[in-house]
């Protein structure tokens, strides 16, 4: 499928890389290498990976390269999404950004978004590549940057810092150097308020629409972005893991005796028993869900066993009945407003 008005084609499934980055646990290299072949293997005419320097302060970068040099993987055949934004730093002790989350690195990073900022980004993401290129690129996290304004100056002047990136981003692809401009954010506010001033190619909505988490307007906006040709890439559709049985929502943990996670745990329980009595698994549901939304070319799934990895790329392709989405809608399990629009159909 056409990512957007690009003319670049991306599967239905992009393999994310954050799990290359040691999200949540320690992989050995061998792990690694298992799954980017298990990767190729299922899209051998071409695959897109999704990668970033904030996943493990450049590991995932890094391991991507060194995998695809030792592995022979023609150029021809990989296209490599690099959200920039975050540039690594020397590590004191424990990782200083999102604490506890990415295990046994042997970098820090930190967040780095200006015009200067975004090319030293761009240049050590290719140098991590060790000879492979990022041909799409994003702003990463600047709803994470806007968020740490300490003054409503302080935000206006942060959000010129992101204009100033995306003036950068612009320079390369009229260069040549890049194809396709977007942005990646769990806030999709950010992203219409960026969309407002910058000319995307396509955007990566994360964390914000999924089975679980689906508001209206962002529906709306979405069908705003698919009208006006930018591609759309649904990314985090498990929510970090929870809705598939993780621990992890949004990258948090979710302990079931905490009140205020009560409503998360009640939602999955009847979600699961829901899918059981329809046999049904929650990640299809969840993929499918977030693949048949308005504009969306293409969901990015992270996957840490090569079984997986099949699985979700069979999901991708195989619809799910549409009486499950009626079932779904009169348990309550997804917004009444969806009512209106027919999963699995045809817009």
């Amino acid at each position: 499928m056409e990512l957007g008005k690009t003319g670049i084609q991306v599967p239905s499934m992009i393999f994310g890389t954050s799990s290359l980055g040691n999200l949540y646990e320690a992989y050995s290299y061998e792990q690694k290498l298992e799954l980017i072949a298990a990767a190729l293997e299922r899209f051998p005419d071409g695959i897109v990976f999704d990668s970033a320097g904030k996943y493990g302060a450049g590991l995932a970068l890094e391991t991507l390269g060194n995998a695809l040099n030792d592995l022979q993987v023609p150029k021809d055949k990989v296209l490599i999404s690099n959200k920039l934004g975050w540039q690594r730093t020397h590590l004191e002790g424990e990782p200083t950004f999102e604490k506890d989350v990415w295990k046994n690195l042997s970098h820090d990073a930190i967040q780095n978004i200006s015009y200067e900022g975004v090319i030293n980004c761009f240049d050590e993401g290719n140098s991590l590549l060790k000879g492979y290129e990022s041909l799409l690129v994003s702003i990463h996290d600047p709803d994470e940057y806007l968020d740490m304004a300490f003054s409503p100056e302080d935000y206006e002047e942060r959000f010129a810092h992101i204009l100033e990136g995306y003036a950068a981003l612009e320079e390369l692809k009229q260069a040549g150097r890049v194809k396709a401009i977007g942005v990646g954010s769990k806030n999709w506010k950010v992203i219409q308020k960026i969309y407002a001033e910058v000319k995307l190619d396509w955007v990566m909505i994360a964390n914000s629409m999924t089975i679980y988490n689906h508001p209206e307007a962002l529906f709306h906006f979405m069908r705003q972005l698919e009208k006006e040709g930018v591609g759309i890439i649904n990314s985090a559709v498990f929510q970090s893991g929870f809705l598939v049985g993780g621990d992890h929502y949004d990258y948090k943990i979710m302990e079931k005796s905490d009140p205020n996670y009560q409503p998360r745990h009640t939602w999955r329980d009847q979600f699961f028993s829901l899918c059981r009595a329809q046999e049904i698994d929650p990640a299809h549901a969840c993929i499918q869900f977030g693949l048949q939304l308005p504009g969306v070319n293409s969901i990015a799934l992270n996957s840490t066993s090569p079984a997986r990895i099949q699985a979700n790329a069979a999901y991708c392709s195989t619809k799910i009945p549409g009486s499950f989405w009626d079932i779904m809608k009169e348990n309550g399990l997804i917004a009444d407003y969806l009512s209106e629009f027919h999963l699995n159909q045809e817009l």
